[in-house]
């Protein structure tokens, strides 16, 4: 007779494939420019030639002409995308659920939870959905005495198969084994005269009885004669043959127990099903979902949620201390150092290393990290040094790329943060790509402009960093253009791009700097407080809100100083707008 037990069962990942490893992501700014993905690829490129596995070059926003220029000259693949980083279901959940079906036994499921520590045991049902939960707590109240009500203390409701594997016995007949009934157990410890009388008094019938008896023949015959269900013989006794025919004839099933009596009629008790016990009260979540959404959801629940995949297959179990471990996956930072600037989700997630060019931020830590930052012209630049002083000799095509984000950042090492390392390593890298590093310029600013290639609304996104300052929330985007005109004849709508830009990120200003690479000049363009607008003393062109900026042409090293330094000023004569709280903007139509 089959006995196997097909009711406890697992869910663990594929043994033979290990999970991977949580990968670390180099990433730039929001909206990035080519520096910012050139330093991602060549930085990724670095970790890997050292050696380092996991490291994968990511952007957190769209590509333009110029990068895709870049990337197909040198056959670089755009970095993977990046929209939000914040930790999700699948990050802190624990796979290879442990669970058990709703036809399981007491003892069965309290063995899986005592083996594996459990405490919330996922019930599911036979597409491996789940349909609740059941804990220690729950069990623990089949086997409370209920003196008041002795029926209930005898009541089993399970199968003769699951008693007979609960008792380890051996079952010299069974008759309908599988099905799940209610019966009630009785000890045929009595004399003959009185076995049936407490049963009778109490209306069981006799065909849901389970006696359970010792090696008393006339009890062991009354009670088959009476039509009882089934019948245990404890402490592994031997039954007449006369009697074990007798109970066939009546298709009364006959188990053996190997133990003594208390003991077995406890164990039968255990092989009740947890049907009853189930917890059907649970909430289901996706893999996908944010942890900092799914805390809300343990407030309707005391115990774990059921992760499921789209089918309503049971993946994974998230516990209440489960959202609060630290999420694997980490970031690297390139081209910034400013949460405000960083991937969605940065500041839930632990960031190990920062390679920047610009200012300090106000960026908060939990540990000591890598954190370079030097006064260059590019990222790149440190990029590439790292390389030269590790003796490591970057390929041709990781050289090419360290080089366009060099040329891009530094306008060909003619801006103002160009430095004498950015000459000298420009030089290191033009040798090892084999590019003459003028042509290379020429291919880059001649790649497109950004103003007829992109709507307003994309073109003031494109290379666009929000800063704050005195407790002020500004935004700088900037556009490099091979003279002005393209932005003459698309001058209004973009103006109308800036002032939704403000109100969408509610800014108390927002600004695009176009910088003509020719001249080296630029023009910049305003949207904002009144107040703020009035202080900017560089002269008007046609419109109060643009401003004719001559030698200006680095966002980093004069134009954010330069506002910084007016935002500064009016806070120190008292005349910050609002109080230095943003108003709350609505949304132009």
């Amino acid at each position: 007779m089959n006995l196997a037990r097909p009711t406890a069962h697992a869910y663990p990942l594929d043994p033979a494939t290990p999970p991977p490893s949580p990968p670390t992501y180099i990433v730039g700014h929001k909206n990035p420019d080519a520096d910012a993905i050139c330093s991602a690829i060549a930085y990724a490129a670095f970790k890997e030639a050292r050696g380092e596995r996991g490291y994968i070059a990511a952007r957190c926003g769209n590509s333009n002409a110029r990068i895709d220029t870049i990337l197909t000259r040198f056959q670089q693949p755009l970095p993977h995308y990046l929209s939000d980083v914040s930790p999700r279901v699948h990050d802190l959940m624990t796979a290879g659920v442990i669970a058990v079906s709703e036809q399981a036994t007491c003892a069965e499921t309290l063995e899986l939870i005592d083996r594996h520590q459990i405490r919330v045991l996922p019930v599911t049902n036979a597409q491996r959905q789940p349909i609740g939960t059941v804990s220690s707590a729950h069990l623990g109240g089949i086997f409370i005495p209920r003196v008041n009500e002795p029926r209930l203390m005898r009541q089993v409701h399970t199968s003769l198969a699951a008693i007979a594997r609960a008792l380890k016995g051996s079952a010299l007949q069974l008759f309908n084994e599988a099905s799940v009934e209610d019966f009630y157990v009785r000890l045929g410890t009595m004399d003959i005269r009185s076995f049936w009388t407490i049963s009778e008094r109490e209306n069981i019938p006799a065909n849901q009885s389970i006696i359970i008896v010792g090696d008393r023949s006339d009890v062991q015959r009354r009670a088959i004669e009476l039509g009882i269900r089934a019948l245990i013989i404890t402490s592994g006794l031997a039954i007449e043959p006369e009697t074990v025919a007798l109970a066939k004839k009546k298709s009364v099933t006959i188990i053996i127990s190997p133990y003594d009596s208390a003991t077995t009629a406890w164990v039968v008790r255990t092989a009740s099903s947890i049907e009853r016990v189930v917890d059907r009260s649970f909430v289901k979540v996706g893999p996908d979902e944010r942890i900092a959404d799914v805390r809300k959801k343990f407030t309707l629940t005391n115990h774990a949620v059921m992760v499921v995949s789209d089918d309503g297959t049971l993946i994974g179990i998230l516990t209440k201390s489960d959202i609060f471990k630290p999420v694997q996956t980490r970031l690297i930072l390139v081209d910034h150092n400013e949460l405000t600037q960083a991937v969605p989700g940065a500041d839930e997630i632990t960031i190990s290393e920062i390679i920047d060019h610009h200012r300090l931020g106000s960026l908060n830590t939990a540990q000591p990290i890598l954190f370079i930052n030097e006064p260059v012209g590019s990222t790149c630049t440190i990029i590439a040094d790292l390389f030269r002083r590790e003796g490591i000799q970057p390929s041709p095509a990781i050289a090419g790329i360290m080089m366009s984000g060099l040329i891009s950042d530094t306008l060909h090492l003619n801006g103002p943060t160009t430095t004498r390392k950015d000459a000298i390593m420009l030089a290191w890298l033009a040798e090892i790509a084999g590019v003459n590093s003028k042509q290379l310029a020429d291919q880059i600013f001649n790649s497109g402009s950004v103003i007829i290639a992109n709507p307003p609304e994309k073109v003031v996104r494109s290379d666009f960093k929000i800063y704050e300052e005195e407790g002020l929330r500004f935004a700088v985007s900037q556009v490099e253009e091979l003279g002005f005109g393209n932005f003459w004849q698309h001058a209004k709508p973009i103006t109308g791009a800036i002032q939704d830009l403000r109100e969408e990120e509610r800014l108390t200003f927002a600004a695009l700097l176009v910088t003509d690479i020719n001249t080296q000049n630029s023009l910049l363009i305003v949207k904002g407080e009144a107040a703020i607008i009035a202080k900017i003393s560089y002269p008007h062109v046609e419109q109060d809100e643009i401003f004719d900026m001559p030698g200006i042409v680095s966002r980093k090293k004069q134009l954010i100083p330069y506002l910084t330094s007016l935002i500064k000023e009016m806070a120190a004569e008292g005349t910050l707008p609002s109080g230095k709280t943003n108003p709350p903007f609505r949304k132009r139509r």
